[in-house]
């Protein structure tokens, strides 16, 4: 992993006007605009149905298998030293996601050398069916655990819902929930705010098959801040440096402080770009 930085930048001030200005996004082309409302169309009609066939749950797979060597010496690292077996409740698909992103959380922890933290309340932004609860609740040991997704009740082909599957996930996790709300105006102080991969330009938005209407990262991050405890800490992650960089500007035009970022080797689950971690707080008084 290579450290970016661990210096604790200066605030900025008075930014909300500039968070929400539209104009302040790349200019989207006539194509992103008549996807954008395709997207729009089936995301509401969604969100009018709110469609649940019941609680899903995964097969569990018992025992991982077809895994090289390196992988296997990491899992088994990982089993160790946080007391888990996510196979045991998830399918070998999911189980090896679990652990690559408990992977990410360990590396990074490590390499900001932050300081140990449980209990309180952890929220995640954007947790789309909150297959990775597990994780998070096994890295932070919250008091009380909270995704939040925006599109909650999107079906997938098997007839259940996100919402579906994420109460299968925290089905046994203790003070765990799941909302379906915009985190732009989720209201709810909290101990560590999680985003992993964010949304900050365009192009991810409507990969995803989302509208561009729900791309606000200056809002976004204004709430993060709003929400963020004293001594709290936003914990995001970005694929690759460009990105970063833009998430970056928009955390710090929020008023939020940096403390530290890294780049994140992917052991369980290698890929490209390298995925870069970013810790942030509010400005001390």
């Amino acid at each position: 992993m290579a450290l970016l930085t661990t210096e604790v930048d200066r605030p900025v001030r008075d930014a909300s006007a500039t968070n929400r200005r539209e104009d302040a996004l790349p200019p989207c082309s006539f194509q992103q605009r008549v996807r954008s409302q395709y997207h729009a169309f089936w995301y509401h009609l969604g969100e009018r149905l709110a469609w649940s066939r019941g609680i899903y749950r995964e097969r569990p797979a018992g025992e991982l298998c077809d895994l090289n060597g390196v992988q296997h010496e990491r899992i088994a690292s990982l089993k160790r030293r946080f007391r888990v077996r996510f196979e045991q409740r998830a399918s070998q698909a999911t189980a090896l996601r679990q652990y690559d992103y408990l992977d990410l959380l360990d590396q990074g922890w490590s390499a900001l050398r932050l300081p140990n933290s449980t209990g309180g309340t952890v929220q995640d932004i954007g947790s789309s069916n909150f297959w990775y609860a597990p994780v998070l609740h096994t890295f932070f040991r919250p008091t009380k655990l909270i995704g939040v997704e925006v599109e909650g009740y999107r079906m997938y082909i098997n007839g259940y819902s996100r919402h579906d599957y994420a109460q299968g996930y925290i089905l046994n996790l203790p003070s765990t929930e799941f909302h379906i709300q915009d985190y732009c105006h989720y209201n709810s102080p909290a101990s560590i705010i999680t985003a992993w991969y964010p949304f900050v330009t365009p192009a991810p938005v409507l990969a995803w098959r989302l509208p561009l209407s729900l791309l606000a990262p200056g809002i976004l991050f204004s709430q993060v801040a709003h929400n963020l405890q004293p001594r709290g800490l936003f914990l995001m992650v970005n694929q690759g440096r460009d990105e970063a960089a833009v998430a970056t500007a928009w955390c710090r035009k929020a008023g939020l402080v940096q403390y530290g970022s890294c780049e994140l080797r992917s052991i369980v689950r290698p890929r490209l770009p390298l995925s870069v971690l970013s810790c942030w707080m509010r400005p001390l008084a």
